[in-house]
């Protein structure tokens, strides 16, 4: 054959490297549906068991993605926990109406085929849905030469859901006096990172060789699929908001009826040691509680009888506590005071 035949490898595309991925994924993620095992992996589509147990069951579809925080892994060359960001970002979203996640499928652009780097992401999304208790059954990997410079990836995600109709969280079970609980986030989760790299870039930081920022910066998002399920099956949970871009204000606003508004004490939030030093690093008060959620990774809004009940789900580490009301009024996010960052 003739040297200057031209193939799809040459162009930078080599479908043998992407079909040993596929393999590999298809080994690590098969799993059993009772008796019935299903292969999803590598086909053309994926096909899942539908929940018997429910009467009147409803479908919820969530996809995002996780920003410039893979600027970071690519940094760090790290990208064993890229992944489980990837599958938070969607199932913390499905679970604030209600919905237990089902399956999970994901999208990565790469500019060549990387085995190492590849299958490092998936574990991380495979760990993800694990946690999620849902899985993995399919994707795609697109190998794209010319759109993304040598290194450089994206990645996607896409999450469906069940829920039973009378269980949906749509704010109708919101009510005054109704108590506003605070999940402590596991750090910055996927949101606020091109300010954070940023504030790098200008404090000239090397982030390899700072040993805080390398591990906090990296920190997989907290996924709280267990937990808010388990109030929810127990009927302990009026609402919540997930807690991302735009901060407590413009999340928990999502979830409030017309007639009801949230006031939220500041000085009870409870900052972790990432965001006391992105605060002390000339950021303000508002922009801190626009663009990252302050240490408050998921809201709750519960009765204040249930209270106690609420809390004795949660480890020591993630344990709700109040950081507000439900009153009377427009609907709207109020803060008072200000957050505690000495």
């Amino acid at each position: 054959m003739s040297k200057n035949i031209l193939t799809y490898k040459k162009s930078g595309v080599d479908i043998n490297a992407a079909d040993k991925f596929v393999k590999f994924i298809s080994n690590i993620s098969t799993r059993k549906k009772g008796k019935k095992k299903l292969n999803n992996i590598g086909g053309f589509g994926s096909i899942s068991n539908i929940p018997k147990n429910l009467k009147n069951p409803k479908i919820v579809a969530c996809t995002d993605g996780v920003g410039t925080k893979i600027e970071i892994a690519n940094l760090l060359n790290k990208f064993d926990t890229i992944g489980i960001d990837l599958v938070a970002m969607s199932v913390n979203d499905l679970i604030v109406q209600g919905a237990k996640p089902l399956f999970f499928l994901d999208y990565i652009s790469i500019n060549k085929i990387n085995l190492s780097k590849l299958k490092s992401i998936i574990n991380g999304i495979l760990k993800g849905c694990k946690i999620s208790e849902c899985s993995l059954v399919g994707g795609e990997t697109a190998e794209m030469p010319g759109t993304y410079s040598k290194d450089k990836f994206d990645i996607a995600g896409f999450a469906v859901g069940i829920v039973e109709e009378k269980k949906i969280l749509n704010g109708k079970k919101i009510k005054k006096d109704d108590l506003i609980l605070a999940i402590p986030s596991s750090g910055l989760h996927s949101n606020g990172y091109s300010l954070v790299r940023n504030l790098i870039n200008i404090k000239n930081i090397n982030i390899k060789k700072n040993k805080f920022l390398k591990k906090e910066l990296i920190r997989p998002t907290k996924i709280y699929v267990k937990e808010i399920l388990n109030l929810i099956n127990n009927n302990l949970l009026n609402g919540c908001a997930n807690i991302t871009g735009g901060g407590i204000a413009d999340n928990l606003n999502r979830i409030l009826p017309s007639n009801l508004n949230a006031e939220i004490d500041l000085l009870n939030i409870n900052p972790s040691k990432i965001f006391h030093w992105l605060k002390s690093n000339n950021i303000s008060d508002k922009e801190m509680l626009k663009t990252f959620n302050c240490g408050v990774g998921f809201c709750l809004v519960v009765s204040p009888k249930n209270l106690k009940k609420v809390i004795r789900y949660f480890s020591k580490k993630y344990r709700p506590y109040i950081i507000g009301k439900i009153c009377n009024g427009k609907k709207q996010v109020k803060f008072n005071g200000k957050i505690n960052w000495n």
